[in-house]
């Protein structure tokens, strides 16, 4: 067990209701924490408005209650933490680390680059805090090497597959990277559960910690589930929205997915019941790899 306090978290977006698949990463993530003594946090990631689903927010809480995952302290919402972005920009910008690239979409696509043409980065306006007529962007660090408790000791060369990443875009809203790295340093968050579908965000979240000087947290980053035509169940891929007045079914068919061996009698019992035998009865080591369908 870890000598600090546990503290994990589930932190979805409002762009739809929950699903199968995002049942499965809150209760992996909330069984985690708890069985090891810590607290779970719920946060709200909506920062990109244009993406958002109108009542998305609270029926997510809603759908979360009804399936007995009550998560500690208050909900955080993504929008109420601006000025703690912008404080981390501002870091960046005097360290060096970002600057403004004003390469237009359409010139990076004729290009066939990831990112910026080059021209950028030689610009001082970074240094001089002017305000950019782009997106400001992380200077790559290479190689970043990180583990995942599930798949071990892993490696990205940022330069290969990013390149100098977005952290707040042209339109001004910033981007997932640095709201989910300032925000999970924000509430002291150690161990981060999720679906392998972010695992291609760590080394870049790993490398913007580091230029930051915040702790890394732990990884476990959870097999996905995926339909019949072999892509994930998402609120993109329009996966339907989880049953509230079958909490208990999906309770535990999202176990049954993770390897816990839920006991069949148990799909029977309340979903407290079920949260409760799941935190108790918490194995990591026995999840699968592999993506698996539904």
């Amino acid at each position: 067990m870890p000598s600090a306090p546990v503290i994990g978290r589930f932190a979805p977006s409002p762009t739809g209701p929950l699903h199968l698949g995002s049942l499965i990463a809150a209760l992996g993530s909330l069984a985690d924490a708890r069985s090891q003594g810590g607290r779970w946090l719920l946060r709200i990631e909506d920062i990109d408005p244009p993406r958002e689903q109108p009542g998305a927010a609270d029926s997510i809480l809603r759908s979360l209650e009804r399936h007995a995952l009550h998560w500690d302290g208050p909900v955080q919402y993504q929008h109420d933490h601006a000025e703690r972005y912008e404080d981390a920009l501002a870091r960046l910008r005097r360290s060096g680390d970002i600057y403004a690239c004003i390469c237009s979409r359409a010139a990076l696509a004729r290009a066939g680059v990831p990112d910026c043409l080059g021209g950028c980065r030689a610009t001082t306006h970074a240094a001089r805090g002017m305000p950019p007529a782009g997106a400001w962007r992380l200077r790559h660090g290479g190689a970043v090497h990180y583990r995942d408790r599930l798949r071990g000791e892993l490696s990205e060369d940022l330069g290969v597959t990013c390149g100098d990443f977005v952290l707040k875009r042209r339109d001004g809203l910033y981007a997932y990277q640095l709201a989910v790295v300032v925000d999970d340093a924000a509430s002291g968050i150690t161990d981060v559960v999720r679906g392998a579908d972010l695992l291609d965000n760590t080394a870049r979240q790993c490398w913007l910690m580091q230029r930051l000087g915040l702790p890394r947290p732990r990884y476990l980053h959870l097999p996905l589930i995926v339909g019949a035509d072999g892509q994930k169940l998402s609120k993109q891929n329009h996966a339907p929205a989880l049953r509230d007045d079958e909490a208990a079914r999906n309770l535990w068919q999202a176990l049954d997915f993770l390897r816990q061996s839920p006991p069949p009698e148990l799909a029977r019992s309340s979903p407290a019941t079920i949260v409760d035998w799941a935190v108790g009865h918490w194995r990591p080591d026995a999840i699968p790899l592999a993506d698996m369908p539904a």
